[in-house]
């Protein structure tokens, strides 16, 4: 999302020059697809964890470019809001021992973030909404300075033509009423409250298919098990709460056009599809551009001059149409390769925590692509959708439906089904059997206890609470906790509850 564009504002002309470069990429991808341009040597896996700093109050430290500057490490980046960095680890085979390598090179990436976040007088907090931001940390003045997130933000007020409107109803703390969030913001900012894991894997064309259905029928199931984000501007609301957050922060649709059925352009989809053409072609037809800009290759030239193009109008569009599972296309090396990009996690708790979440992803949603009878062709694809809005709601608490199971609670679908399936998919990926035993047996465990982030941060609120604390105190003296616990590296299910 940080890639730099033009700050020059964007006329009519350039806005048919950039419809015209968009389709002009489609055509291009639909021939590589047809011509099997792709490279898959080996299947690679990636990821991206989106991080807050905060100050010595626990409340957001706008220091990023401070902390970028000390760091000097090409692997972060900026994010939307100055609190915000971004990690993004460089990509790795699944097979052997890479997971158990990859959580040994995030616990360093990490510490040494850590360590230059004090540079500025700040520390990382890794979790999925940072419970002590206020109304103010989302005034425009502390987006990045990056012209791309400026452009973004106007472009978004441009096409909404109003405020954003922040309505959540939220999930009953212990021994308190439901609690309602009603507010409005003048800027996109309440999307960089959003902080996420992104699940990268790369895939053989004719298999993305199967592994984008497969990865929409996981998700509800995953933002169940793995909630980190219940609190929002001193609101006890979803388990989930980045799910409805990150769909009104970024919707470019007044309330006129929610009623016609526009769609929005966070979005779960409308269908199964049959090859990754089906969601690129989406996006062009139901998304108009938000940032016009185009480039000089022509691809279709490039293309048949034997080089891969770089289709950066198209990756451009993709960028913003924010799917939970989104398709990427990418050139490394010289060579086009295939991505889905599973983007419903949030960050945290732990190092360990994020692990597993990723290998039950992996693992799971491999099984299901492999399966001799696909799952997606035994439910509907509106059942997966509401799956994934019970699971951000309710968590453990949810209903999700499953073939073959009927509506049945996360954990027993996890523990019944699931579990097993990603342990064959792992196994099939030729994961080592430590890796497959270390991070599904703390998902097996997260699942036995029903505790995960989301449960354990709403439970030691409830108990501050209970014993006289206000909310304000209760959120600063839980983050102070989480953040003790946290850097402990312990799994989430085994954190004691108590009042901070």
């Amino acid at each position: 999302m940080g890639k730099e564009v033009s700050a020059d504002s964007f006329t009519p002309r350039d806005r048919a020059r950039y419809r015209h470069k968009l389709q002009r990429c489609l055509d291009t991808l639909a021939r590589m697809l047809a011509d099997n341009s792709f490279s898959f040597p080996r299947r690679h896996i990636g990821l991206e964890v989106e991080l807050n700093l905060v100050d010595e109050r626990l409340t957001p430290s706008m220091s990023n470019s401070t902390v970028l500057e000390s760091l000097d490490d090409e692997s972060f980046t900026t994010e939307l809001s100055q609190h915000n960095i971004e990690l993004n680890v460089p990509p790795r085979p699944l097979a052997g021992r890479s997971a158990i390598d990859l959580e040994d090179d995030l616990v360093g990436y990490l510490a040494g973030a850590d360590s230059h976040a004090h540079t500025a007088g700040a520390r990382l907090a890794v979790i999925g909404i940072l419970p002590t931001l206020e109304q103010h940390h989302f005034d425009q003045k502390w987006i990045t300075n990056n012209t791309r997130y400026t452009l973004l933000n106007d472009q978004i007020f441009a096409a909404r033509g109003e405020d954003i409107a922040l309505s959540m109803d939220g999930a009953a703390l212990t021994g308190h009423n439901p609690e309602r969030l009603r507010t409005y913001s003048e800027s996109i900012l309440p999307e960089a409250a959003c902080t996420s894991v992104q699940l990268h894997v790369q895939v053989a064309p004719e298999e993305f298919a199967t592994h984008w259905n497969a990865a929409q029928c996981l998700a509800g199931v995953q933002v169940a098990v793995g909630a980190n984000s219940p609190f929002l501007l001193g609101k006890a609301l979803w388990h989930e709460t980045r799910i409805p957050l990150f769909l009104q922060a970024t919707d470019t649709r007044p309330e006129e056009l929610r009623n016609q059925g526009v769609r929005p352009r966070v979005w779960f989809g409308e269908r199964w599809i049959t090859s990754i053409f089906d969601l690129f072609e989406e996006n062009v037809r139901y998304f108009p551009g938000l940032l016009p800009q185009t480039d000089r290759e022509d691809p279709l030239d490039t293309l048949e001059n034997g080089q891969a193009p770089q289709l950066t109008e198209l990756m451009l569009h993709n960028g913003t149409v924010w799917r939970w599972n989104r398709p990427v296309y990418d050139v490394v090396d010289g060579k086009p390769h295939l991505r889905v990009e599973n983007r419903v996690l949030p960050a945290g708790p732990t190092v360990l925590d994020m692990m597993a979440n990723a290998a039950f992803f992996y693992g799971a949603q491999r099984a299901l692509a492999e399966a001799e009878r696909p799952v997606w062709t035994q439910m509907s694809f509106q059942a997966a959708e509401e799956n994934l809005y019970a699971g951000a709601r309710n968590g453990f608490d949810a209903q999700l439906y499953w073939p073959g199971q009927g509506w049945v609670p996360p954990d027993e679908l996890v523990l019944r089904v699931l579990l097993p399936l990603a342990a064959g998919g792992l196994r099939s990926a030729d994961v080592s059997e430590a890796a497959i035993d270390r991070y599904l047996g703390v998902i097996e465990q997260r699942c036995l206890t029903r505790r995960n982030g989301a449960w354990w941060q709403r439970a030691v609120v409830a108990e501050s609470e209970a014993r006289g604390a206000e909310r304000e105190s209760a959120l600063t003296a839980m983050l102070s906790r989480y953040l003790e616990l946290s850097r402990g590296g312990e799994a989430v299910h085994t954190w004691p509850v108590d009042a901070a």
